[in-house]
């Protein structure tokens, strides 16, 4: 059971290649902070740009310099079973905790498809696996029926929950019980999700605020929500400025303000305009970031 939030780590590049001295001084500032755990090349982490060899590389680099001080869940989705499996093996066999695989987008395939698409990828790998559920970007939405048979295969433990649907927490609790992992993968609808009785979350807003998204999640494990709401009016103009463009986009402009990176992005993402970078510097003044 994963529990607090989780860091949907950014990729660093420098002139087009992947900053390894900055992803692990990035990572270092990540548990610095008290973020409860690590997740590499999600879609924040632009899995769709980075090539396989990179991918593999940043994954590597993410369990060696956490270096078993915070559980690693990373990301091994895509929308080609086989593809799914190679990255899944591949980040079992370097000692991530768990694999985080996202709902094959641009095919779109039926609910029969995505059952045996999870179903063929647990049967080739003992990692356990999150079920990711986006329809926003992958345009298919995973239902309960067969979120729930899925939970009966031996190593998928849960999901992370994209649907800003903060009812699905408690339907899934009253079907397939507490142990069922859940996680929100919604900044702005995570206080809500908490309250429901989620787990924690995976989090781009934690990128360049772990310590107060840290301080907020510990005080909803506690039981503290009102306490966890005042943080969370702090940081709810930027859990809404940091997607006024393309992710990662913002929070990449973000997190070179802050000195933890270039904001270098990878076509076909460009740089954000100036509208944009003034509403996150205000966002960022007013959870005194900056």
């Amino acid at each position: 059971m994963f529990k607090g939030v989780f860091t949907a780590l950014l990729t660093p590049f420098k002139n087009g290649e992947l900053d390894e001295v900055s992803f692990r001084s990035f990572i270092d500032f990540q548990i610095e902070s008290g973020i409860h755990g690590l997740v590499p090349v999600g879609t924040t982490g632009e899995s769709p740009t980075v090539s396989h060899d990179e991918h593999k590389l940043a994954v590597e680099i993410c369990i060696d310099q956490a270096n078993k001080k915070v559980p690693v869940i990373a990301g091994t989705g895509s929308n080609n079973t086989a593809e799914a499996i190679e990255l899944t093996n591949h980040a079992c066999e370097k000692g991530a905790d768990a694999a985080l695989v996202v709902t094959p987008y641009y095919n779109k395939p039926n609910q029969e498809g995505l059952y045996a698409h999870y179903k063929a990828i647990s049967e080739n790998s003992d990692i356990p696996i999150v079920i990711y559920n986006i329809p926003g970007r992958s345009i298919v939405d995973m239902n309960l029926e067969t979120i729930n048979k899925l939970f009966q295969i031996k190593n998928i433990i849960g999901v992370k929950d994209a649907t800003s649907d903060i009812s699905r927490v408690f339907k899934y609790k009253s079907i397939i019980g507490d142990s069922f992992n859940q996680l929100s993968g919604e900044d702005a609808t995570t206080l809500a999700y908490m309250t429901y009785g989620g787990h924690g979350s995976i989090s781009v807003t934690s990128n360049i605020a772990p310590k107060l998204c840290s301080e907020f999640m510990n005080l909803c494990l506690a039981g503290k929500f009102d306490e966890a709401s005042k943080i969370n009016d702090k940081l709810m103009k930027l859990h809404e400025c940091l997607f006024l463009e393309p992710s990662p986009g913002p929070v990449k402009y973000a997190a070179e303000k802050l000195g933890l990176m270039s904001s270098e992005l990878r076509l076909p993402l460009v740089e954000i305009s100036k509208n944009t970078k003034d509403r996150v510097d205000e966002a960022m003044k007013f959870a005194s970031l900056i």
